[in-house]
């Protein structure tokens, strides 16, 4: 009886010993830092994507609340520019809900939000500082 436990004891740390080297053993590039799973630089996101996805998100938050009112932009991590977009979007989202379907005024954010923000950074961002 004596021997068997010693046995499981011995394959318990066994195993145990094998678990935590495949856990440890990671190279780190697996893309939860940002990385490529090849192990590559972190990925950068391009300030016209980056425009798109936080004015998307803001956007589609407000026009599925169906709060009339907009926030402050500070807040909402945007510039004064993202902002003036930002309100410009959901404004033409609103009448396209009014006049179509909520469906048709979330896929207006999304498309000029995209296209907002590719003229806004077209040649490189604007000028004036962060929060223009």
């Amino acid at each position: 009886m004596r021997h068997r436990i010693s046995l499981c004891a011995l394959a318990l740390a066994v195993l145990l010993a094998v678990l935590l080297a495949a856990g440890c053993g990671s190279s780190g590039g697996d893309g939860s830092d940002g990385s490529d799973r090849s192990g590559g630089s972190p990925r950068t996101t391009s300030p016209a994507d980056l425009c798109t996805t936080i004015i998307t998100k803001w956007a589609r938050q407000i026009y599925d609340s169906g709060d009339t009112t907009y926030g402050d932009y500070q807040s909402m991590g945007l510039s004064n520019g993202q902002y003036m977009i930002l309100r410009d979007i959901l404004d033409a989202a609103r009448t396209e809900r009014r006049r179509e379907s909520a469906a048709t005024g979330r896929e207006l954010i999304a498309r000029q939000a995209r296209e907002r923000c590719a003229e806004r950074h077209r040649d490189g961002g604007p000028s004036g500082g962060p929060w223009t």
